[in-house]
């Protein structure tokens, strides 16, 4: 690439990179160019992972559920859902923020921690509801801080990842908009980076509905420690899987839902598993990819079996 700066220059160079790429005009006006995919020696590796979100309806401290529970199945807590993710054979466990208790402490990141490492789980990451295209103000500041924050759990936790939002233009422009994710998610990054933390923005409605609107925020984004949240069930688009291809070479961490819903349909269909693990296969995927299970069945019938093809296709 002729012009911006690569990852590669990021990790080379560090901020004396950046300071000098600025000043000769590097990173002018159309920063749209300026950050490549992740390059990866070797080839692809994948590890499998259980996102929380999968039993929403299931926690005893949920800020935001779903689904519907069914009479007689347990209410979790979030070691709970770590033992269970041992029992189903995971690498990894995604503990959603959404199903922490109230105001807890470290003590309650390390006892989590100790649990894992006991039980062979690996903590893949956590995922926070947050909006990065507020007006500056303070509300936007509060966004920031509570990914910040999130930051200091994971590092605790030794999590690697966390998947974060862009949010909606609500009453901006959708340039303004656009221009202040950039800037919060550069901001979150460089904080991220600080505490060996990816930040992976989800392809989540709103400005990152569709795959060029995702590129065009995370290509924009100077830092080695944004990319994607690959969600394989959110592109409601004419081709989800070339979406999903396109993305892919910047995915930071890989959510993978069981259905798919093309645009202008009402009903979703079946994903096609082996396809999705092709597509991260020729990008040259390595990290882990989770199970977040949306489907209506209820998830202690549906999980298992599924869990059940996703390693045998990462194995395959």
């Amino acid at each position: 690439m002729n012009n911006g700066l690569s990852r590669r220059a990021f990790f080379s160079g560090g901020i004396k990179t950046i300071i000098a790429t600025a000043a000769l005009g590097g990173l002018g006006p159309a920063v749209a160019g300026a950050i490549e995919a992740f390059e990866r020696r070797g080839g692809p590796r994948m590890r499998l992972s259980l996102a929380a979100y999968s039993f929403r309806q299931y926690f005893q401290t949920a800020t935001k559920a779903g689904g519907t529970r069914r009479a007689g199945r347990p209410l979790i807590t979030l070691e709970d859902f770590i033992e269970y993710c041992a029992d189903q054979g995971c690498d990894a466990a995604e503990l959603t923020s959404y199903y922490f208790p109230p105001d807890f402490g470290t003590d309650y990141l390390v006892q989590l921690k100790r649990r894992a490492f006991l039980r062979g789980i690996e903590i893949s990451g956590s995922a926070v509801r947050n909006n990065f295209a507020l007006p500056k103000g303070p509300e936007r500041d509060r966004q920031i801080a509570t990914v910040k924050q999130w930051v200091d759990h994971c590092a605790v936790l030794g999590a690697p990842h966390i998947r974060v939002f862009a949010g909606p233009a609500g009453q901006l422009d959708l340039p303004t908009a656009k221009k202040l994710c950039i800037e919060a998610l550069e901001e979150c990054g460089e904080y991220a980076g600080r505490k060996g933390v990816f930040l992976g923005l989800e392809n989540h409605h709103d400005l990152a509905a569709e795959s060029a609107g995702l590129l065009e925020i995370v290509r924009a984004v100077r830092s080695p420690w944004v990319g994607i949240n690959l969600d394989t069930g959110n592109f409601h688009t004419d081709d989800p899987y070339a979406d999903l291809a396109r993305c892919a070479p910047y995915a930071v961490n890989v959510q993978y839902k069981s259905q798919i819903q093309r645009r202008g349909r009402d009903d979703k269909e079946p994903a096609d598993l082996a396809r999705v693990i092709r597509i991260l296969r020729e990008a040259n995927y390595q990290g882990y990819v989770a199970l977040e299970y949306e489907a209506p069945e209820d998830p202690w019938d549906a999980v298992p079996p599924l869990l059940k093809q996703l390693r045998a296709a990462l194995a395959a």
